[in-house]
């Protein structure tokens, strides 16, 4: 099926959604509403879903009774913490929360290949998951607890992105995105008056010695063909103009493709910090945290879904990407357990300017529904002949 010849009906259905979702946006692990809508919708398809409350994920199932191959179609239902300015008319109601990452596409699209595939049964069974909480806290594993891949073959994801045109589908094998960690550095000095520094341990000097520093280990000691970043997102201390901060706080971000420049990177962090302390007399405390690990396509998965996605928008308008993502995605605690593939699909339209992710004002061109339902459902379709009995 070309992305244009999606029914007006199901299209129509797609916007309802998102539009509804968009409105009424749900941060992770708090996606209810959002849940009780997707039952919903499934219930009119007659496909069962199945729903544990709040905090939990939607599994639903379009399987023939005899078993076989199975095909699992991922979305993601939280949204992201901050004011919309996008002034939509369906913009979010909620305080404080938006849907800035497309979250709300991504449910839409797959409900659309729901309703693809429930009104032609493909021949092999499709498993639909709903994940809470891909932004923070990593639902996905939420989802596989739930049993939500048991008996799947292979899983199938992705994300909409202004980077590229409404129209286009990204796929590639390997390593999709980056390692995601984060870290905190706590700075113990000694305060003291503003007037008399000698008799203090200035921890506002020592953060800014070790924020300076830490640049240096991505841009001096990190080959350039192996991506890499890290990130001072956040620095608090002191309490007022005239007193030296006994205290203060770093927090940041890593982001790494190759397992040994993870690990020089944390002992380069450990180091700085050791040596910051002994420069100055003071204590640091460095604290680590592994976020999500790098996505990774399997080649075999890859070459299924390039196919898909060629058969709905044409060679031409295949795009394959010459570094992988920075960002995080927890799509891949999946494939740690079953094989797939993670597609980006070009949400931008024409003359729409480019409008980045977690932007207050990110929007997408709804025609992109078109495209993902799509995909899923010819992806689906090709699987059959991929994955025999």
């Amino acid at each position: 099926m070309d992305w244009h010849d999606v029914p007006d009906t199901v299209f129509e259905r797609m916007v309802a959604v998102r539009r509804d979702l968009h409105r009424h946006p749900e941060l992770a692990f708090e996606e209810e509403r959002t849940a009780a809508r997707i039952v919903a919708e499934l219930e009119t398809l007659g496909i069962p879903a199945s729903y544990r409350g709040k905090g939990s994920g939607v599994i639903a199932r379009l399987e023939p009774l005899k078993g076989g191959p199975v095909i699992a179609l991922r979305a993601d239902m939280d949204a992201l913490p901050g004011e919309e300015t996008t002034d939509l008319p369906f913009a979010s109601t909620v305080e404080g929360t938006m849907h800035a990452c497309g979250h709300d596409a991504h449910v839409a699209m797959v409900l659309g290949a729901a309703h693809l595939l429930a009104a032609s049964p493909p021949g092999i069974g499709v498993r639909f998951l709903f994940q809470p909480a891909e932004e923070r806290g990593g639902g996905a594993r939420t989802v596989i607890a739930e049993g939500g891949l048991e008996g799947v073959t292979a899983i199938f994801g992705a994300h909409v992105t202004q980077h590229y045109r409404v129209g286009e589908i990204m796929v590639a094998e390997g390593v999709i995105t980056a390692q995601s960690d984060k870290f905190a550095i706590d700075v113990h000095g000694r305060g003291g008056h503003g007037a008399r520094p000698h008799e203090a341990i200035d921890a506002v000097v020592i953060a800014g010695l070790l924020i300076t520093a830490l640049q240096t280990l991505v841009s001096r000691e990190v080959d350039p063909l192996h991506p890499s970043v890290v990130t001072i997102g956040s620095v608090h201390a002191g309490t007022a103009p005239n007193v030296i901060a006994g205290s203060a706080r770093l927090e940041g971000s890593i982001r790494t493709t190759v397992p040994e420049v993870r690990d020089h990177i944390h002992h380069g962090i450990r180091r700085m910090a050791r040596a910051c302390a002994d420069l100055h007399n003071a204590r640091l405390d460095v604290r680590i945290d592994p976020g999500y690990p790098p996505v990774v396509n399997t080649f075999r998965e890859s070459e299924l879904a390039r196919r898909a996605a060629a058969g709905v928008v044409g060679e031409r308008s295949m795009v394959r990407p010459e570094h992988p993502s920075m960002g995080g995605e927890d799509f891949s605690f999946y494939l740690q357990k079953v094989p797939g593939c993670f597609m980006r699909f070009g949400a931008r339209g024409e003359g729409q300017e480019y409008v980045p992710l977690h932007s207050s004002s990110f929007d997408i061109d709804e025609a992109v529904l078109r495209v993902g339902a799509a995909c899923f459902d010819r992806l689906v379709r090709e699987a059959v002949a991929f994955y025999p009995p």
